[in-house]
């Protein structure tokens, strides 16, 4: 019987093929209290546990390193470092060793426990990226307590044959292999490699949201992927017939052969999309009426600049540098460190502009472990950002210095978080003089940078005039604008409709911006998740908007409704959508 199931739509595509399921592989743990000479030996198994999951991790990555850099995205590396992280976090073994230590607990009790006090600061976090780093840590326990008990992970379950159906048959002919799609509660490292083999062309997951790993490595492979679809493990059965919607973010289990062909269809069209798409690599984004726009990447790591030139950016517009500073419970990354970063981010561009966004954590993303969850009311509203970096100015200079030192290899921008009062602009720019002065006294080559202020408080949006008088150029940071603007908490699912980036005072604000920085010769470019949604580049041209910065796989997308557009006549109607009381019916229209 024909069933579908709904989840987040995080690849887009579609995938047809037998369902491999990995069932879920939660390890029950025992809860019992130790004598005090257990201590010693409860904590030995802890580290036992955890040494055995890094030699794993170890091995996944010298596998990675035979398979060699063509055959395996940044992400996969990323999300193997970010385990290796966690697995060495100080607040996660120092507070077992307390639980047992201090409680008595048995050394998989203190784990959970652990686990439980430190997935609450995730849950609190603003930034959804960060917040989904929770599944991260849970898998990295769960290998820890099978470790223990000298339990392999659980492998993923390939069919033996590639028999077809013969409803298959209608779509995929004599002469095709089956494809496999997989169906688990939740993906590891090591169940990612088997993406990389070319085993599955797609794959559902229980859990998960935009911004987790698995769906940032569908996105980058452009695997079709639906993730957060609750019981999908549940309901799919092994062998199962499935479709995958990664547009519409549905998967259909046991598709009629009406259903079945009607998918065929859109795959295959999806295909010529994809291929037609790649033709554009090498073209100018240039619109019908001859005017040029620039398509930037947003990257997380230096080693994402790799996929920015392959999808034919021309420049970062958004190096996210609190991905240097995360986890690192108080050792935060020193200036050479930092330096080397950024260094290999600007030198990977090949001469392009790289704009490197100064850090941007703080009370809702602890970089401290001292640093508890009551310590702040409301993370979103708290000391983040740009506020964080002013009430650590030699942190912060330090950064600004590794900053201004890898402009010594190519043009680079510096691009400012949170800023809503002249008096923080002031103190901003102070400190950068400061490391220029540093540099200076102490011998060091550095070169010139760009200085650009993110426009994401509604407060900075309507003092434009006063920005910038001080920066260079403005980004509009939509995700953080829209959020402020409409009072929303993005992690609060009972509020989550009512994030609209089609509002009309977000666009008033968005429109306002672009406006004023033209008006002043200054450069503008929107780097959040408005930048790369294809529906929206038409509205964002015809608002005057240049310059895009989006993830490297939505470039090509965007650059086709480029070339498609005439800001000319954009412009009236796009004036039309900012004074309509719904502005979502007009883009409907168009």
């Amino acid at each position: 019987m024909t069933f579908s199931i709904h989840g987040l739509a995080v690849a887009r595509g579609i995938a047809i093929g037998r369902a491999v399921l990995v069932a879920s592989s939660r390890v029950d743990v025992a809860h019992y209290f130790i004598d005090a000479q257990q201590i010693q030996q409860e904590i030995e198994r802890i580290k036992r546990g955890r040494d055995a999951v890094v030699d794993e991790i170890h091995r996944l990555q010298d596998n990675i390193r035979l398979m060699g850099p063509k055959d395996t995205p940044q992400e996969l590396k990323a999300l193997l470092d970010v385990h290796l992280m966690l697995l060495q976090d100080e607040e996660l073994i120092g507070g077992v060793k307390f639980w047992i230590t201090d409680r008595l607990y048995n050394a998989e009790w203190a784990l959970t426990t652990q686990l439980e006090i430190i997935g609450r600061q995730f849950d609190e976090m603003e930034d959804e990226y960060l917040r989904e780093r929770k599944g991260d840590l849970e898998q990295i326990a769960e290998r820890i307590l099978r470790a223990m008990r000298g339990q392999a992970d659980p492998q993923i379950p390939l069919p033996k044959s590639t028999r077809k159906s013969p409803q298959a048959e209608l779509l995929l002919g004599d002469t095709v292999d089956v494809p496999l799609v997989l169906v688990a509660h939740e993906l590891s490292p090591s169940d990612m490699l088997q993406f990389k083999q070319g085993v599955f062309a797609g794959f559902v997951t229980d859990v998960g949201g935009k911004t987790s790993h698995t769906a940032i490595v569908a996105r980058s492979m452009d695997i079709p992927a639906v993730v957060g679809a609750r019981t999908a493990s549940q309901l799919v059965r092994q062998d199962d017939w499935v479709i995958i919607d990664g547009d519409a973010g549905v998967v259909i289990v046991d598709p009629s052969p009406i259903i079945l062909a009607e998918y065929g269809f859109k795959q295959r069209q999806g295909e010529l999309e994809r291929t037609r798409l790649m033709r554009l690599l090498n073209t100018p984004a240039i619109t019908l009426d001859g005017q040029k726009i620039e398509l930037l990447a947003n990257i997380e790591m230096p080693e994402d600049a790799e996929a920015a030139l392959k999808a034919g950016a021309l420049g970062v517009g958004l190096f996210r540098s609190e991905f240097l500073f995360m986890g690192r419970q108080g050792k935060l990354p020193d200036e050479e460190e930092q330096y080397r970063a950024y260094r290999r981010a600007v030198e990977g561009m090949q001469g392009l502009p790289v704009t490197i966004r100064t850090v941007d954590v703080g009370a809702d993303k602890p970089v401290n472990s001292s640093q508890k969850e009551d310590d702040y009311l409301n993370p979103a509203l708290g000391l983040r950002a740009i506020r964080w970096s002013l009430a650590d100015p030699p942190m912060f200079v330090t950064q600004l210095r590794a900053i201004l030192r890898a402009a010594v290899h190519g043009p680079v921008r510096l691009l400012v978080p949170m800023l809503a009062h002249l008096s923080e602009i002031k103190q901003t720019l102070a400190l950068v003089e400061q490391a220029r002065a540093e540099l200076l006294r102490d011998g060091l080559h550095f070169g010139h940078v760009e200085l650009g202020a993110m426009i994401e408080i509604p407060a900075a949006a309507l003092m434009l005039k006063t920005f910038l008088k001080h920066f260079d150029f403005l980004s509009i940071g939509t995700n953080d604008l829209i959020q402020y603007t409409l009072a929303i908490d993005r992690a609060d699912e009972s509020v989550a409709h009512l994030y609209d980036p089609l509002h009309p005072a977000v666009l008033q604000l968005v429109a306002a911006t672009i406006a004023e920085a033209r008006s002043q010769g200054k450069g503008v470019s929107v780097c959040g998740e408005m930048a790369g949604d294809a529906q929206m580049t038409r509205l964002l041209l015809g608002l005057g908007l240049r310059s895009f910065s989006m993830h490297p796989a939505q470039i090509l997308a965007v650059k086709q409704e480029v070339l498609r557009a005439d800001t000319a006549k954009l412009a009236s109607w796009a004036q039309d959508v900012l004074v309509h009381d719904e502005p979502a019916s007009l883009m409907a229209s168009r």
